[in-house]
């Protein structure tokens, strides 16, 4: 070993292996397609920083050679030098021309044979392997194995978490099977992760999340070590922002633009809880005292031609900006350009303002470190990469994305203390250049793979098991009030059953809460996120682990709805009020209902149906009443889901509480009804097929369920030290 710590007087040499996409050393086409974007960017830059660091000799990029006159020149080059140690290296496999990354699984064995004999016509071979993506980590494992290489893999996206955004996207099983490959692209996942030393991911909520999903999930072998980050793009201010066309925007909505900015830059996602951030502002004269609101979300000529996920986050802006009067403190701007994104954190930066992002989950959090890199202290949600980030960089301040106070106090106590103010601005710049600059980014790479090169640290292996099945052949689905908050004690035993078969089985739950609700609710009780939510009485699902919206069914439910004439037939209607706007959504529209005034759910149904109104009409505990589309329902909705799965009804076990679970209790479900819930509105249930009557309350009720129907019998995965099930 060197003086460099490094292996070999030489330094060592590092071959990564990125297969698809347009990959050249600059002026990379981003966003050309779907493979040309973040792992290539990152990819380039990984080479270029490992490049210049001590104790390393060589670095060769190795991709697909590209011979197609619809793409430029520089593909063609079988060798593109980057920088005197830096090489890109293009190995020919299938066709000339360009492909997507679907369309290379025949040719990956082709380019792995390709591969080996470039590298072994080096002087020396490669110390270690670097694979990205699952088609690298296919080719990766086949070089690995045959030349006793070394191999580290970094996925980027995983095939198992692809299929639920895919899902949710509207497309079902057989076109997802057909035109991505995913069951070649998962299998070639978990050969990878069988055959890598390490796993490098961007957060540790990834190696749960994500890498939980699979079967040769092994998290000691998987290292944190975060991307690196633009500080070249990205940097405090030089005192030109004022004069930006961007500034001019922004003061054409200000009352005072002199004062601190609180900027929030998104996508119009529900997710980013635009709406919570709003509501914190609008409810606290003291922040509107001292700084003004700048929300970035997006690019839009019309709200009215937005997808409808969109459309409801903008609409909700304008709504809550004039429900608390805020004109004159909030900022919209409707277009900005990619290039004036660094531009927005330092005018944020010089007007001594705060970057928030209060989404509802944050796998990783970029914009915080963009932020902090421009010298711009940060509030984050208390979840996920955000919680890294402010570990690592102390400065800023997490908060319950859910409550408006603590978002509120959170801005508060930054915006009023200057002194603290430029404590958190320069430990953010220092944070950045100490974690996620990509030279930090190199030097921690550096030392992983140092004892994986030299091997100091052999990674033990515990024998992996392989269940039977490719996807989740079964599901629960539980109530939330009724059941998992049934009774509070229980819970710990069901959350550990459910974790134990979480390669088996999806967990579900089905409320009538909005989603903000009943993630306030869950994480107020440690209730973990489940693998999907049925929220809003049926009319919106939201699949794991970035609560993905399934706009499929939003689509399938919007058959037939006129929310504005289901309300004015029902204005006059006594017995029935409105509940709070916070309890409404686009799909739901919810009422208290008093049955001693009010007609009976049978008339009620019989006028709507009189207006010629397609609905759903659901009444719980008595006093509630939804109206919903005429396609939607817990019920409708966990079937849709489990048609899309592909998981039969006959393994599907529900757990409801009340006459809104109904629906999905009955037919060819298991059902259970836990104890001391067994109340009118299910009555007429009581004597059906497949319906469990619990002695135990809450999830112990359940539990007692899955042991009553003996429902992880044949899906359970085996101990490590027992033999395999299945392959």
């Amino acid at each position: 070993m060197d003086a460099t710590g490094v292996k070999g007087s030489r330094g060592v040499f590092l071959a990564l292996i990125s297969v698809h996409g347009l990959i050249r050393g600059s002026d990379l086409e981003l966003g050309r397609d779907a493979d040309t974007g973040g792992q290539t960017t990152y990819v380039v830059e990984l080479a270029k920083a490992l490049g210049g660091q001590s104790g390393v000799r060589r670095v060769v990029l190795i991709t697909r050679l590209v011979r197609d006159p619809a793409v430029a020149d520089d593909y063609a080059q079988s060798v593109e030098t980057i920088a005197d140690n830096v090489t890109i290296v293009r190995i020919e496999a299938g066709p000339d021309q360009y492909l997507p990354k679907e369309a290379l699984w025949d040719h990956l064995d082709t380019f792995a044979d390709n591969t080996r004999t470039w590298l072994q016509e080096q002087p020396h071979s490669p110390d270690l392997l670097h694979s990205h993506y699952a088609d690298a980590g296919y080719a990766g494992s086949l070089l690995s194995r045959q030349l006793g290489i070394p191999l580290v893999h970094t996925g980027h996206s995983l095939g198992r978490v692809k299929r639920r955004r895919l899902l949710a996207a509207g497309l079902d099983a057989p076109t997802i099977e057909q035109r991505y490959n995913m069951a070649r692209r998962i299998e070639a996942e978990e050969t990878t992760l069988a055959s890598a030393e390490r796993v490098i991911t961007s957060t540790y909520q990834e190696i749960e999340a994500q890498y939980g999903l699979y079967d040769h999930y092994q998290p000691e072998q998987m290292q944190v070590i975060p991307p690196g980050t633009d500080l070249l793009r990205f940097h405090p201010p030089d005192g030109s922002e004022w004069q930006s066309a961007m500034a001019e925007e922004l003061r054409r909505f200000l009352r005072e633009p002199e004062k601190p900015l609180i900027l929030a830059l998104s996508r119009p996602d529900a997710r980013k809880n635009i709406a919570s951030l709003l509501i914190a502002y609008g409810k606290s004269p003291d922040l509107q005292a001292c700084a003004n609101l700048v929300i970035v979300a997006g690019n839009r000529e019309d709200i009215s031609d937005l997808d409808s996920g969109a459309r409801e986050v903008l609409t909700d802006i304008l709504y809550l900006i004039d429900r608390h009067n805020l004109y004159g403190k909030v900022a919209y701007p409707k277009h900005h350009a990619p290039e004036e994104v660094p531009l927005l954190y330092r005018l944020a930066t010089a007007s001594g303002g705060v970057f928030i992002n209060p989404a509802l989950t944050e796998p990783f959090g970029l914009t915080l470190i963009e932020a902090a890199a421009s010298g711009l202290p940060i509030v984050a949600t208390e979840d996920g990469g955000p919680r890294d980030i402010v570990a690592n960089c102390q400065n800023g301040l997490l908060v319950n994305p859910l409550d408006h106070e603590s978002i509120a106090d959170a801005l508060l106590e930054i915006l009023s203390d200057w002194e603290g103010w430029q404590e958190r601005s320069v430990e953010g710049l220092r944070g950045v250049r100490e974690h996620y600059s990509w030279q930090a980014h190199a030097a921690n790479y550096l030392n992983l793979i140092r004892p994986v090169i030299d091997k100091t640290e052999p990674l033990v292996r515990p024998p992996a098991t392989r269940r039977p099945m490719l996807y989740h052949d079964r599901a629960i689905f539980s109530d939330l009030d009724q059941n998992l908050l049934g009774d509070l004690d229980a819970l710990p035993e069901f959350i550990r059953l459910m974790r134990t078969n979480r390669k088996c089985a999806t967990f579900g739950i089905a409320t009538g809460r909005r989603l903000d609700s009943a993630l306030k609710i869950m994480r107020r009780h440690a209730i973990p996120e489940p693998d999907l939510l049925i929220t809003s009485g049926g009319t919106e699902i939201y699949y794991a682990p970035e609560l993905t919206r399934d706009n499929a069914w939003t689509r399938h439910i919007d058959h037939h709805w006129s929310p504005h004439l289901v309300r004015r037939a029902l204005r006059e209607v006594p017995g029935l009020k409105l509940q709070s706007k916070h309890e409404q959504s686009h799909f739901k529209i919810s009422y208290y209902i008093d049955a001693e005034r009010a007609p009976s759910i049978e008339e009620i149904n019989a006028l709507l149906h009189k207006e010629e109104l397609s609905v759903n009409v659901v009444h719980a505990f008595g006093q509630f009443l939804d109206v919903l589309p005429i396609r939607a329902s817990k019920g409708l909705a966990l079937r849709y889901v489990a048609a899309r799965w592909g998981i039969p009804l006959e393994r599907v076990l529900v757990a409801g509480g009340s006459g809104a679970d109904e629906d999905m209790m009955r037919g060819n479900t298991l059902a259970v009804v836990v104890g001391n819930r067994h109340n009118e509105e299910l009555a007429a249930l009581l004597d059906t097929e497949n319906i469990y009557l619990a002695r135990q309350p809450g999830a112990l009720g359940i539990v007692e369920a899955i042991e009553h129907y003996d429902f992880f019998r044949s899906c359970t995965v085996p101990e490590r030290h027992e033999q395999p099930e299945g392959t």
